[in-house]
């Protein structure tokens, strides 16, 4: 528990800290505790020092956790990995936010599923800025066109744009890629397309949230850095 809280307190002071290099104020950024493989009960500890955005890879274990994490804080939950089609079902009923959006099919799909429980599903779209064969996402490209296709479906929003950067050692490598998606969130919102409101970028994890507050993130991803290398699995 002291491990726990001394971990979220030096993040919350490295996310203070990279704000204010940016001149920006770091009540704005959102810190989404990453929990993938990590017990219920170290969640719910971690919820009781002040955590109350957590995201998670895989439905599986949203479907697993979700009854089991303290849900009296108002706790939002994130889908932040690859989201299959087959899968939405299982958790639009469950997730405040799905950052991984990366295909018509799937966002149709999403769309279909929350129309059903008669909810407006809020979503981000992942996009490739590298371009690397190994993640999923759209390209830069392809993002204006698909944005602009998705917007029509009614019970989805389109709340922003997410990345995940190439790992390097050197987090300053990484830099062009979230001033790129920040180029791109602000280009799209120029256009004023209907159910789409660019309010969030989700870009940073670990080894490179603060270059990422420093290029304009508002929503880092994190978690290594508060629960350590998944030694509570």
């Amino acid at each position: 528990m002291t491990q726990l809280k001394d971990n979220i307190s030096n993040i919350r002071t490295r996310i203070d800290q990279a704000a204010e290099r940016a001149g920006r104020n770091a009540e704005e950024i959102t810190l989404v505790a990453v929990t993938k493989t990590v017990d219920a009960g170290i969640i719910n500890e971690a919820i009781k020092l002040g955590i109350n955005h957590i995201g998670e890879n895989k439905v599986q274990e949203i479907i697993q956790k979700y009854d089991l994490i303290d849900r009296t804080q108002g706790v939002k939950w994130h889908l932040i990995g690859h989201l299959q089609t087959n899968k939405v079902k299982y958790i639009v009923d469950k997730v405040d936010l799905i950052h991984s959006i990366d295909s018509v099919k799937l966002a149709m799909e999403v769309n279909k599923r929350a129309e059903k429980i008669n909810k407006i599903m809020e979503v981000l779209i992942q996009v490739n800025v590298a371009g690397e064969e190994s993640k999923f996402g759209i390209s830069v490209e392809q993002c204006d066109e698909f944005v602009k296709e998705i917007s029509r479906l009614p019970n989805i929003r389109v709340k922003g744009l997410m990345t995940i950067a190439p790992y390097t050692q050197d987090p300053e490598e990484v830099r062009p890629y979230f001033r790129k998606l920040k180029d791109l969130s602000i280009d799209i919102k120029q256009k004023k397309y209907d159910n789409v409101d660019m309010e969030y970028l989700s870009m940073g994890m670990t080894g490179d949230f603060e270059v990422a507050i420093e290029e304009g993130a508002n929503i880092v991803r994190v978690g290594t850095a508060i629960f350590g290398q998944r030694q509570y699995k």
